[in-house]
């Protein structure tokens, strides 16, 4: 395969437990994306707050994407021009742009409780996730205020959003707009020095040379956050893609943290990855029945205008239909 010069996209997990089906279906469509124009995919592990992680889990991940036939020119296993691949050996990166975004007065500190931000974490969320817009009430403390706080708390830092709307282009849902300042200041280091998932993501995008972002649509409404921080920082930003997640059928959304459907129960039960890429794939409307494929072939069915906007549920009992198929 001649690999393009200019097509560069990645798959960036959090090792916070094992691989379910739904990160398996971000996984696939990001390799899609890029193999089908013959461009460089990449593997990046985000794992910058490693109290939440474990070894095993980089180790069962690195196995599910071989199981699924998922490569990679670029990562941890590989190496490549750009490495480190993993985000606890990149902090110089991000310690760099916080600097400069702090020495051109675009961030200020924070000193709202560990209850209050609680909710802001490194690993990826949407800020849907957060609940309510932070207030602001941080940003218009005198220095003097300041100073007085600083004596008993050391502060997070949070990025001052500019007083402007945000619109871009999704290759899935089509053409966002968000209100100026949605989802409100948002933190970029927090108080213990591990800097922030937006922070890092587009240090990370940028400093590898990436060109297209396909992810899950609960990362929708971060993008202007991150579109914020490229323009700050005078950074070319990649396209993005945006497609559904997948949820139980009980309507729960399916999460690591919570063990649900793990990738490597189902291979070590004997399913086949070419039962559970087909079925993914007629699930996100590449295939028009749910059928057995090689991942290689699917390459030339994929088109993201097929990629279907709606929430995905499972059936019930569709993981034993499709190990019986299997």
């Amino acid at each position: 395969m001649v690999i393009s010069p200019t097509v560069r996209g990645r798959f960036a997990p959090t090792p916070s437990g094992y691989l379910h089906v739904g990160n398996a279906l971000t996984a696939l469509l990001a390799w899609l994306q890029v193999r089908q124009q013959n461009g460089t995919f990449i593997l990046r592990i985000e794992d910058l707050d490693d109290k939440r992680l474990h070894p095993k889990y980089i180790a069962a991940l690195f196995e599910d994407l071989h199981w699924l036939g998922i490569d990679w020119d670029e990562g941890p296993e590989s190496g490549g021009p750009f490495s480190p691949y993993h985000q606890k050996d990149r902090t110089h990166l991000y310690h760099a742009a916080f600097e400069e975004l702090k020495n051109r007065g675009l961030l200020y500190p924070c000193f709202c409780s560990r209850k209050q931000l609680r909710a802001f974490a490194v690993a990826p969320h949407g800020v849907t996730s957060e609940g309510p817009a932070y207030s602001g009430k941080c940003r218009y403390l005198s220095e003097e205020e300041r100073l007085r706080k600083a004596t008993d708390k050391t502060p997070s830092w949070r990025f001052i959003l500019p007083d402007t709307p945000m619109a871009f282009d999704d290759l899935v849902y089509g053409k966002q707009t968000f209100a100026a300042g949605a989802g409100g200041d948002f933190v970029v280091c927090r108080a213990d020095e591990v800097f922030g998932y937006q922070l890092a993501v587009v240090i990370d995008d940028a400093a590898m040379g990436v060109t297209h972002v396909l992810r899950g649509n609960d990362l929708l409404d971060s993008t202007p956050r991150q579109l914020c921080l490229y323009q700050a920082l005078g950074l070319t930003p990649p396209s993005f893609a945006h497609v559904p997640l997948i949820y139980a059928s009980n309507g729960e959304r399916l999460a690591k943290r919570n063990g649900q459907m793990p990738l490597r129960s189902m291979r070590k039960e004997g399913l086949r990855p070419q039962h559970l890429i087909g079925y993914l794939a007629w699930l996100t409307g590449l295939l028009v029945k749910p059928e057995p494929i090689e991942l290689l072939e699917l390459i030339k069915e994929f088109d993201v205008r097929k990629i279907v906007r709606h929430r995905i549920v499972l059936p019930v009992n569709w993981s034993e239909t499709l190990m019986k198929s299997g």
